[in-house]
């Protein structure tokens, strides 16, 4: 009978070991958000993210790291160093094309499509007194088109293209963030910075706050030149500090990648989440103010996660 009572307990004690064992297991399951710069729209709505992960998705720890972007959080992902990314729409496509200029060294074949999200603006703004005011006059001047084969330089780049221009046209090209690109108008070291972002970006919005600004204009032909996955688009007047009137450009839309071996549960708590707690993410960054569940599923480069695609049936999207 003791001898029997001693395998009862040993056997309980086994099981609750196990029973612990799943509980830390669960409880170690892990959501890393990968972002861009503190001073861009991806960190401050990647942060909102992640704690509405945290706090909704039973069991789940989160983690916002910041990063050079698009074309960065893409190479992590791959390599398994996240598990939900922003990304820029032309980026994801380059990445699963695996177009080495664009800095893939080989098809991303891991990347699968949580949701379309909000548009990125080509912002291009200039010091009043550069007398920058549109593509052209930006010969001779100095400016920074993002840091070195991020999303933004990408851009960058294909929009030089399309006008005709190069960074040869340039007085002089810096490869820097948002937020020193800024700090280096302000001390007269650059003439503009071209940002790719959601309208309302913190470091702009910082600048204009300190001096006069020159909103540049992107003309509606080169999004006609560039094709999908650009558009011809609008920054409104107001966007920031000084801008009275409306100024055209090109808008790209940002897309949430994350990999193919995230569990379809997970993927689907982190598609369904996103949409079911929109209100956070605006009060976080007011680009998401224009992130809308129908569009989720739309013109996407890459294969959706079937968990995402599971959200999106739900919903009768699919």
């Amino acid at each position: 009978m003791i001898h029997q009572t001693r395998n009862l307990l040993t056997a309980g004690m086994v099981a609750v070991c196990l029973g612990l064992g799943a509980a830390s297991a669960k409880a170690d399951e892990f959501i890393n958000v990968l972002t861009g710069g503190t001073s861009g729209v991806y960190y401050p709505l990647g942060a909102a993210l992640a704690k509405i992960y945290g706090e909704k998705i039973p069991g789940v720890r989160t983690q916002v790291q910041a990063t050079k972007a698009s074309i960065e959080n893409l190479n992590l992902l791959q390599q398994g160093k996240g598990e939900i990314a922003f990304a820029l729409g032309d980026s994801v496509r380059d990445a699963w094309d695996g177009n080495e200029e664009a800095g893939f060294k080989q098809k991303l074949d891991k990347l699968r499509a949580i949701a379309a999200i909000y548009p990125n603006y080509i912002q291009i703004v200039a010091s009043k007194e550069s007398g920058v005011v549109d593509l052209a006059t930006l010969k001779g001047k100095r400016l920074s088109v993002g840091a070195p084969k991020s999303g933004t330089e990408l851009n960058a780049r294909a929009i030089f293209k399309a006008a005709g221009m190069s960074y040869g046209d340039l007085g002089k090209t810096e490869y820097l963030p948002f937020g020193e690109s800024v700090e280096l108008i302000k001390n007269r070291q650059l003439d503009a910075t071209l940002q790719s972002a959601g309208l309302g970006v913190a470091s702009i919005k910082d600048l204009a706050s300190t001096q006069p600004i020159t909103v540049v204009a992107v003309p509606a032909d080169i999004a006609q030149k560039l094709g999908a996955p650009f558009l011809a688009a609008t920054i409104p007047a107001g966007t920031y500090d000084g801008q009275t009137t409306d100024v055209p450009t090109v808008a790209i839309t940002n897309i949430l990648v994350t990999r193919a071996d995230v569990s379809d549960e997970e993927a689907y708590q982190m598609t369904k989440q996103l949409f079911e707690n929109l209100p956070e993410l605006v009060a976080a960054h007011k680009a998401a103010s224009v992130i809308k569940l129908e569009n989720g599923p739309k013109d996407l480069p890459i294969p959706l996660h079937p968990g995402a695609a599971r959200y999106y049936k739900e919903k009768g999207l699919l």
